[in-house]
This record gives C-alpha cells, sequence and structure tokens, in this order.
C-alpha cells in the first residue's frame, strides 16, 4: 500500500524543522527528500528505504534510538509489525 503520509510540523523556523511521523506497517511513501537530519523513535519499528540510486538499507529501531543522517532522497516503507512513530529534526542551517 503507498500512503502519502503527511508528516506533522512542530517547529518551523530559519534553523530547524522539527516533524513528527506516523504510519502502519505496509505503508509506503513517494521519493523525497530531506536534507542532514536527526530521528528520535518513540517505539520500535522496522523500514525498507529505496535510495536514489535504488539500492535498498533496512533500519530497525527501538524505542528510544537516536540517528543522525546527513540527508538523502528515498522511499521509505514500514516493513514491521508496528507503527513507525519518530520524531525528526531536519537541520537548515547552522548558528553563526
Amino acid at each position: 500500500m503507498t500512503v502519502q503520509a503527511v508528516p506533522t510540523v512542530q517547529i518551523d523556523n530559519e534553523r530547524v524543522r522539527v516533524l513528527a511521523y506516523n504510519d502502519r506497517p505496509g505503508d509506503r511513501t513517494h521519493q523525497h527528500r530531506h536534507p542532514a537530519f536527526i530521528v528520535y523513535a518513540l517505539a520500535p519499528f522496522k523500514r525498507r528505504l529505496t535510495l536514489a540510486d535504488g539500492r535498498q538499507v533496512e533500519r530497525e529501531f527501538k524505542a528510544g534510538d537516536v540517528m543522525y543522517s546527513n540527508g538523502e532522497s528515498h522511499i521509505g516503507e514500514n516493513i514491521g509489525t508496528t507503527p513507525t512513530q519518530v520524531l525528526m529534526v531536519e537541520i537548515k542551517a547552522t548558528a553563526p
């Protein structure tokens, strides 16, 4: 199933954008891009990411796990048995 799950913007300013994102097992997103970001897992989940070059990466998180990425384009798919529940901080600019 493909869904266009829309993250809920929690904060958006000149430095960062903080998003809350939730989806269900089997849900799949469209191709999209994130700048450098940090993900904080609110609950356990498992995802498959199809990167822009076609490579696939599986990532599994426990509640409380934190991950940093330099940014990427991908399609995300919930391949686990639990909903994806994360807070994502996208980094827009560095402090002067």
